[in-house]
């Protein structure tokens, strides 16, 4: 197996299990943890892509507050206790992307002229 297979394979390992647990939060636990969803069927579709992308984090927090590890009030704050190192990394992360992507791209050869593909087609 190389490495685009196993890419490719984890990808799908993520959705499938991003879609089990959607299922299950938005048909079950989405009422179990917030009293404004009861009833409110239309919205729930809106969420699938976000906790096919993010749902170890959903899991994360419907646990805590299911065994009401979290605070009744601190359940509606976001965690803002590591977005200082998050926002570092990410440019961090950015420049060296930036970098990386302009010192590895190809140059076109100096030495070959450019070909018209078709007859006709500049007239």
């Amino acid at each position: 197996m190389d490495v685009a297979q196993a890419l490719v394979m984890a990808m799908q390992t993520w959705g499938m299990i991003g879609a089990v647990v959607a299922l299950v939060f938005l048909v079950i636990g989405i009422d179990r943890i917030d009293e404004d969803a009861r009833g409110a069927y239309i919205f729930r579709p809106l969420l699938i892509p976000g906790v096919l992308l993010i749902w170890p984090l959903v899991l994360w927090r419907w646990w805590q507050i299911e065994t009401e590890r979290a605070a009744w009030a601190a359940r509606y704050r976001p965690v803002r206790a590591s977005y200082g190192l998050a926002v570092v990394l990410m440019s961090v992360g950015i420049v060296v992307i930036v970098i990386t992507g302009l010192s590895v791209r190809q140059t076109w050869p100096a030495d070959i002229a450019p070909v018209q593909l078709t007859e006709g087609a500049g007239q």
